[in-house]
């Protein structure tokens, strides 16, 4: 173990492709392909650029003396600077068009503008595999009945597959929501320090054309459509909170449905996996602790408190750019990406390796359709001309009585063999079976569940087929 302090993130939750993304590696060898491209670029609109520079600088993307950086750093005291200088000493030729014409935000928005692209990318495979698993729990127990709950109070029933539904959707609106914030990030481009593109403009003879060029050529070499339409030196720090707040958004619905879980746990009708060796409390050895969905709503709620940085950050730049930005935004983005990616990990492990019980969700469900039933009851005997008034004052008492009992004597429900046996209501073995058959209480959740499946969760699927399957493992 090592003697200082180690991100959590690192250690516990993210996986190792997410980790990837935001390594030091990922970071400084795109800002190489940056310089690259925009050597490449500039020396195709006409700058005194040769093909032996720009080889020497490809064959340098990767190997990255990070101690000479960091050594450069502590004299210079910019982290742009130290690695221009770390980069021209591996390529002494190309040394002297080395971030020809830019500010230190060429390298550093626009590496931060791909590396979100490419995490978002990842999140969107997790997202995808999620609403997958979800759509097969669906399927698999849309006819299961049980019983639903407002308040936490037993309210009418409904299906095992129909409460999936609602943790699909949710997901499905985070996966558009993602979506629509992915394809509307652009470069910041390679606008100067003030983003006039007064620098480039001097470099091309005051040619606005080539400037205006330079940028598309840059944005198509980096995998994008466009650049920024304008700018200060740094892209609107607005963009950060879209992205973060698709971020929240998942955060938010994987925190519902980890609640959800952790109260069915409670009632022993649902229990997230759980290992032949795991521990479940040091003291209570019998425990079986929900602590996928705890450790769910645990990192939920920190990504859901993130998504204030960047809003502050965008409501506090200063003209054409300020530094108060750096240190927040280097902390708040990446750690937002990997607590997420640790979420759906464990959402996804939850919902395809946890265990339904069916028959503790009927014997509640037994226990409370006695109370549920007497409107149907009620009902039925109207129609065969009981007075509606006097049935209805006859259960009101009935109900009275039992609930007294349940509660104070800790009796079972016999609410319905009372009424069976009550001449009032006139009713036979038959009849109550007839009422108390449970597709009567359901209503339409079987063919709503069914429904959802083919309108919704299987179009998703179908336009991201390349984003189904996501190999996940929970760490600790």
């Amino acid at each position: 173990m090592s003697e200082f302090y180690e991100n959590p993130l690192c250690q516990r939750y993210a996986g190792d492709e997410m980790k990837r993304i935001f390594s030091s590696d990922r970071k400084f060898s795109t800002w190489r392909k940056l310089w690259v491209a925009l050597a490449e670029s500039e020396k195709e609109l006409g700058l005194d650029i040769t093909d032996e520079q720009i080889e020497e600088m490809k064959a340098h993307i990767y190997d990255i003396d990070f101690d000479r950086a960091k050594q450069y750093e502590k004299e210079l005291r910019h982290d742009v600077m130290a690695h221009v200088r770390t980069y021209g000493d591996a390529c002494p030729s190309a040394k002297p068009i080395i971030h020809l014409g830019a500010t230190s935000c060429y390298v550093g928005d626009n590496t931060d503008i791909i590396v979100m692209r490419d995490a978002l990318l990842l999140i969107k495979r997790s997202l995808v595999t999620a609403i997958s698993e979800l759509g097969k729990f669906a399927h698999k127990y849309k006819d299961v009945p049980t019983l639903a709950y407002t308040h936490f109070q037993a309210a009418q029933p409904t299906t095992a597959g129909k409460r999936a539904t609602l943790w699909a959707q949710d997901l499905i609106m985070d996966l558009e929501n993602l979506d629509h914030v992915l394809s509307n990030l652009k470069l910041l481009g390679c606008k100067g320090t003030t983003g006039t593109g007064a620098s480039f403009l001097a470099l091309f003879d005051g040619d606005t054309e080539k400037v205006k060029d330079l940028e598309r050529r840059i944005a198509k070499k980096m995998g994008f459509e466009s650049c920024m339409a304008v700018s200060g030196q740094t892209y609107s720090r607005k963009v950060d909170y879209f992205v973060l707040s698709v971020l929240s958004g998942i955060a938010q619905s994987a925190c519902k449905f980890a609640g959800d879980i952790r109260l069915l746990a409670h009632m022993k009708e649902f229990d997230e996996p759980f290992e032949s060796k795991q521990i479940g409390s040091s003291a209570m050895a019998y425990k079986r602790n929900p602590m996928r969905c705890e450790r769910i709503a645990s990192l939920s709620r920190y990504v859901i408190a993130d998504c204030i940085n960047p809003a502050v950050t965008a409501s506090t730049q200063w003209l054409e750019r300020t530094l108060d930005d750096s240190a927040n935004r280097r902390i708040s983005i990446p750690e937002a990406f990997l607590a997420t990616d640790g979420i759906l990990a464990l959402y996804i492990n939850v919902i395809s390796g946890g265990t339904l019980y069916p028959k503790v969700m009927k014997k509640h469900l037994d226990e409370e359709l006695p109370f549920m039933a007497t409107e149907n009851i009620l009902m039925h005997c109207v129609k065969k001309g009981g007075d509606r008034q006097e049935l209805h004052e006859a259960i009101r008492s009935l109900s009275v009585e039992v609930t007294k009992q349940i509660k104070l004597e800790g009796k079972d429900n016999n609410l319905l063999d009372l009424i069976l046996k009550d001449p009032r209501f006139g009713l036979t073995e038959e009849d109550m079976r007839h009422i108390l058959n449970v597709e009567n209480f359901i209503g339409m959740a079987p063919a709503q569940t069914e429904e959802f499946i083919r309108q919704q969760i299987d179009p998703v699927l179908e336009r991201n087929r390349d984003f189904v399957g996501v190999d996940v493992s929970i760490s600790v």
